[in-house]
């Protein structure tokens, strides 16, 4: 699973690689990423809830729905949310490191693609008997 060449997992290596571009898309379409946070928020409507974003990406969707922690495997992407004020924790989707109902809700933006298991990853955040959201976005 690992490139020799260069230590990443398949999976992480784009966004290790072009961290930068995943931002400027959200930079250069303000209208659309509007639209999805709103579209989110109004999803959410948890006023108060503990949430958690899998796949927390640089933080684009945690910061502004005030969610303060996040799982991401990248490290730089992880770096950019944590700047965000993130709480983040490294990891996967279908490993989350943290205990049944430590959470309200669980937001999973975009990430559906990028798992190994899809149907485990859907049942993780249900242990917790939560909310849990999963928005799919195409660019």
């Amino acid at each position: 699973m690992m490139n020799e060449k260069d230590g990443l997992l398949p999976k992480t290596a784009p966004f290790e690689r072009y961290s930068d571009h995943y931002d400027d898309w959200f930079r250069k379409n303000p209208d659309a990423y509007k639209s999805e946070l709103d579209l989110i928020r109004g999803l959410l409507h948890l006023p108060g809830a503990r949430g958690l974003e899998v796949g927390a990406a640089t933080g684009k969707f945690a910061g502004p729905l005030g969610i303060e922690i996040g799982v991401e495997p990248s490290g730089q992407m992880a770096q950019k949310a944590a700047k965000q004020g993130i709480q983040v924790v490294r990891g996967v989707a279908e490993n989350l490191p943290f205990a049944d109902a430590a959470f309200d809700f669980v937001l999973m933006v975009t990430t559906i693609c990028f798992v190994d298991d899809i149907f485990f990853t859907l049942e993780m955040p249900g242990r917790d008997k939560n909310e849990s959201i999963v928005y799919h976005h195409h660019r």
